[in-house]
């Protein structure tokens, strides 16, 4: 089974939030399979159904951003899942708008959840997709940045964005990391 995990904030306020693209993916990823994100388990929304032949688990975490690690465990513990078939996807400021980027593994650079994640399961060698969500203005607070909604002229490429990760993750599942890194890291 893959466990197919959208960072983001619980709550209509943080909903198109440049924080929220993970959960954007989730929802993309449960149209497109008929799965239904409607139990509430982990700590997380969750929906059980399959992409190609593999079982799947949808996650979008209710822990709030910073503490993902949380639910994320739980569900490792309780599945007993392999390190390589949990898969994260996140918002990246060091990313472009329309920009995403596979990797099997790293550190968590400077997001809170991903920091979380890694100091709970206390390894980082499973695979994440980050999505670029830009860089905030020079002298703009980080936390109100990622926070905010995207401006209407970078919706097209978001939206771009946000189809190709879950086309990635689709990939990934149906075929291997190796494939959807060469079709997807641009």
């Amino acid at each position: 089974m893959f466990v197919v995990v959208g960072l983001g904030n619980p709550g209509k306020e943080y909903e198109d939030t440049r924080h929220n693209v993970g959960f954007k993916v989730i929802d993309i990823l449960a149209e497109n399979n008929n799965i239904d994100i409607k139990k509430i388990k982990h700590k997380a929304m969750i929906g059980e159904g399959k992409i190609g032949d593999k079982k799947v688990l949808l996650v979008k975490p209710l822990t709030y951003m910073n503490l993902s690690g949380e639910s994320v465990l739980d569900i490792y513990k309780y599945y007993k899942i392999d390190k390589d078939k949990i898969i994260i996807i996140y918002d990246d400021i060091d990313l472009d708008v329309g920009k995403i980027r596979i990797r099997k593994k790293g550190g968590p650079g400077t997001h809170n959840g991903m920091r979380s994640i890694i100091k709970c399961l206390n390894f980082e060698d499973f695979p994440r997709i980050r999505i670029g969500v830009g860089k905030p203005l020079k002298g703009q607070d980080l936390a109100y940045f990622v926070l905010s909604k995207f401006y209407k002229d970078e919706i097209p490429s978001l939206n771009e964005a946000l189809n190709k990760s879950a086309l990635a993750i689709e990939t990934i599942i149906k075929e291997n990391i190796d494939i959807a890194m060469n079709k997807f890291n641009g």
